[in-house]
């Protein structure tokens, strides 16, 4: 099944037979001190310059929360900031209810929500959100603990699903998070998140996301790391990711994988990057 999300003018969709989504990570505040300091100002000109860095994106994830600003009222300025920069679709991300309305009343198009957990209060807080404003989800497999078997973080997802096509939002409008934990704090992650996204693959045929440089955290090599954990996550049915739009080592294995993977029919996409790429070299 696929899930579509639009912008203004653009639409992405996000499907097993379609080129993996890379979902741009980069406007988060997550270990920034400037941008923290910047955001506690009310200040959003970062953004331009994170936009501009992220042009490898096909959805761009917008996170503007910080404990000690005024997250609401700072969403609510971010969205129509970033949608006059850019015409890809954005991912509203914050953890603040009132901060993912915010961000969806005043968004163009259909958005995508980061996150819903299997927690009830969670889903019965956002669903009825996502619901009225026709966005697509992230669910996040894990309830008020994270399970490392992923059998139970396939139930976890099942009831993700369940409870929200009660508030009338379809599967495909649905997206996994399988939870990609570090491997440098447990050596098993990477092989229990493959055979979750495996599961979820087989028995609910949703699409699937996650926060891929958590895999990495800690280790050295992080890109390395982060190219050859895309390239096998989406051989096994991933279908788009959270991550660093602007490294270009990550990025090519993920359209590279697509190329070999047949989600790039005869390498269309390859090749006219790999051009784009030889004309820009010669332009300098």
């Amino acid at each position: 099944m696929d899930t579509v999300i639009q912008s203004r003018s653009r639409r992405v969709v996000i499907g097993g037979e379609q080129p993996f989504c890379i979902i741009g990570e980069r406007i988060n505040p997550t270990g920034r001190k400037s941008f923290q300091a910047q955001l506690q100002a009310g200040d959003l000109s970062q953004l331009e310059i994170d936009v501009s860095q992220q042009g490898a994106a096909d959805v761009l994830d917008v996170n503007v929360g910080d404990p000690l600003a005024d997250e609401i009222e700072l969403m609510r300025q971010a969205i129509p900031l970033v949608q006059s920069l850019t015409d890809v679709p954005l991912c509203i991300d914050s953890s603040v209810i009132e901060a993912l309305e915010a961000g969806l009343s005043v968004y163009e198009g259909k958005a995508l929500v980061n996150s819903v957990t299997g927690e009830d209060a969670r889903l019965e807080a956002i669903l009825p959100i996502v619901a009225r404003h026709g966005a697509a989800v992230i669910g996040l497999a894990n309830a008020e603990d994270i399970p490392m078997q992923p059998e139970r973080r396939l139930e976890v997802a099942k009831k993700v699903v369940s409870v929200a096509g009660d508030y009338g939002i379809p599967p495909e409008d649905v997206v996994i998070d399988p939870l990609a934990m570090p491997v440098g704090a447990e050596p098993r992650a990477v092989t229990l998140f493959i055979e979750t996204v495996r599961l979820i693959r087989d028995e609910l045929g949703v699409n699937m996301t996650c926060g891929a440089s958590n895999t990495s955290f800690g280790l050295p090599g992080r890109h390395t790391l982060g190219a050859a954990f895309l390239a096998v996550a989406q051989s096994h049915g991933l279908t788009s990711a959270i991550m660093d739009a602007r490294n270009t080592e990550t990025v090519e294995a993920v359209r590279a994988t697509d190329f070999l993977l047949g989600h790039d029919e005869w390498g269309a996409r390859w090749i006219a990057n790999h051009r784009a790429k030889q004309a820009a070299a010669q332009a300098s």
